[in-house]
């Protein structure tokens, strides 16, 4: 912990290391927060930090009408650095997977800016452990942390194979080391993509794949009845639903909805 002193005021300043093993300084009680997550702007949300967001993404859409009430600061991959700048915020908050690793490392330079790396349940519980710390709301962030330790502490019953669906043109799906293939595997499907991250695939790939289920997904592309027909067309023996991206991928306090979500499926 050490002082330092802006205008006349003295400020504490703690240190805190983020997920990207990176140290970084930040002001007791930061005030003036930028959130670069739409999943990461919602656990805020329900640690009670609304007043202290000053900046959000066009894509923080949860809750509702919250991008009227806060500075839109750009997208999760382009940022708006003179509006960043206008806000003086005294701290930012990315993901390495999420957001541009070259405006992200240009905020740094000038900002405290914690990030997170997110792959696990592990990994969820540990940022929101580091939220509840760095802001001062441990007691809802613990809350948060046991309750989804109930809800994910056995896995589903097994469904069958699965590919799902992040894009349609070309199509692209999520594979291994993803947070999505974690929750693909407690909802109890077995991904059939062994490749890492997203991959590419062809529809001649997917029939010879031949999942029991085909998800698509509500995000980043927005699947619709339209394309569950398109699909069934061609995997007549696949059980093809629409999903909602949201549960899958969120980190952050959706998770909370994930289990009832799950077991509906």
């Amino acid at each position: 912990m050490a002082s330092t002193v802006y205008g006349l005021y003295p400020m504490i300043q703690m240190n805190y290391t983020d997920q990207l093993n990176r140290t970084i300084f930040v002001t007791a009680q930061p005030q003036r927060i930028i959130s670069l997550v739409p999943s990461q702007t919602e656990l805020l949300i329900d640690l009670g930090l609304e007043e202290r967001i000053v900046g959000v993404t066009k894509f923080c859409v949860h809750p509702q009408g919250l991008k009227k009430r806060k500075a839109i600061v750009g997208g999760t991959k382009n940022y708006r650095f003179d509006v960043i700048e206008s806000l003086k915020p005294d701290l930012i908050i990315g993901n390495k997977e999420e957001n541009e690793q070259t405006g992200i490392e240009e905020l740094m330079e000038k900002y405290p800016v914690w990030m997170s790396d997110i792959y696990t349940l592990k990994d969820s519980l540990e940022m929101i452990g580091y939220f509840g710390e760095m802001l001062s709301v441990q007691a809802k962030a613990e809350a948060i942390i046991n309750q989804l330790k109930t809800d994910f502490a056995l896995p589903l019953c097994r469904k069958g194979t699965s590919v799902y669906l992040i894009w349609k043109d070309p199509i692209m799906v999520a594979g291994a080391e993803t947070f999505i293939n974690k929750m693909l595997d407690f909802a109890g499907f077995e991904n059939l993509i062994r490749t890492p991250r997203y991959p590419q695939i062809s529809e001649e790939v997917l029939v010879d794949l031949n999942p029991e289920y085909l998800l698509l997904s509500s995000e980043p592309f927005p699947f619709k009845e339209t394309h569950r027909q398109y699909f069934q067309s061609f995997l007549p023996n696949a059980k093809v639903i629409l999903v909602d991206g949201e549960i899958f991928s969120w980190y952050g306090n959706r998770l909370l909805k994930a289990k009832a979500y799950f077991e509906s499926l």
